[in-house]
């Protein structure tokens, strides 16, 4: 028989869980609509990033930006992974991490030699075990996702394409499309390729000094915030992922406790009939 003890103990430590689950996903819904509200924000000014680029990379012929220039050979390809600092949010890391690992297994098919930077402590630990020859290195997000932190990302990555050390440069991350979807995808981020505008029409706006000059800067700009909104939707993804995932822990520890309390209550149930068989026992041997 169990004992009774044993089981109100456990019962007490399934509700203890089941409010720390709770709490957090009212914690996570809570930031998943900052986040989501980031994304929204940002998409808009990436996708208008890229138009312009595009109208001012067709208007300059003579000399293009290093960023924009495929290399002759690829060779060497760089795989930024993006994944999340912390656990607790279902299949949401092990997802992009896996489908990051079978990139790097189809390009190193190739005969490219891959290598990897992650920005997100998950990813880094995981290809730290698995790859860690071919790791370059791990960029923390340490709290909410930043600006700065996406454009130092972004320059260290383009000065190792300018300089040679990389032909192309590949971005892996989950694409935020609600809160119950989160899936992975990859984009070639190095050379920058802006969309290809529609037709010769002429440009709505005129340049100054010169195209080559608004391409200095223009384009680092472009390859940060594109860094910056990947970052941006692997945030709101994490989130979203977290608080589906502790709503099903919730729901859970609710079964759990309901089930041990059926089982709490047949144990001493028995226990009360044990304790009438014996006391009539008793009574009709005297």
């Amino acid at each position: 028989m169990p004992n009774l003890k044993d089981i109100r103990r456990r019962i007490g430590s399934v509700k203890k869980t089941q409010q720390i689950t709770r709490a957090m996903r009212m914690v996570a819904g809570a930031k998943l609509r900052r986040a989501e509200q980031a994304v929204l924000a940002a998409r808009p000014y990436a996708e208008q990033m890229r138009a312009t680029l595009a109208e001012v990379a067709r208007s300059q012929s003579e000399a293009e930006h290093p960023l924009l220039v495929p290399h002759a050979e690829l060779r060497r390809v760089e795989v930024l992974v993006v994944s999340s600092d912390r656990g607790l949010c279902g299949a949401f890391n092990a997802n992009v991490i896996k489908y990051a690992d079978q990139l790097c297994r189809e390009r190193a098919a190739r005969g490219q030699e891959v290598c990897l930077t992650c920005a997100g402590r998950k990813a880094g630990d995981f290809f730290r075990k698995r790859r860690p020859k071919e790791l370059r290195g791990v960029h923390p997000h340490d709290g909410w996702v930043t600006y700065a932190k996406a454009a130092s990302i972004a320059r260290e990555v383009a000065a190792r394409y300018v300089a040679g050390e990389s032909d192309e440069v590949l971005l892996v991350s989950s694409e935020f499309v609600n809160a119950m979807t989160q899936r992975p995808r990859d984009l070639r981020l190095l050379p920058f390729a802006p969309p290809s505008p529609e037709g010769e029409r002429p440009l709505p706006f005129e340049i100054e000094p010169s195209p080559a000059k608004l391409l200095e800067v223009l384009v680092p700009k472009a390859v940060e915030v594109e860094v910056y909104r990947a970052l941006l939707e692997n945030q709101s993804g994490e989130h979203a992922a977290r608080m589906t995932a502790m709503e099903s822990a919730t729901r859970n520890t609710e079964e759990l406790i309901s089930s041990l309390t059926l089982k709490f209550n047949r144990a001493r149930q028995a226990a009360i009939t044990k304790e009438l068989v014996e006391i009539v026992s008793g009574a009709e041997a005297l």
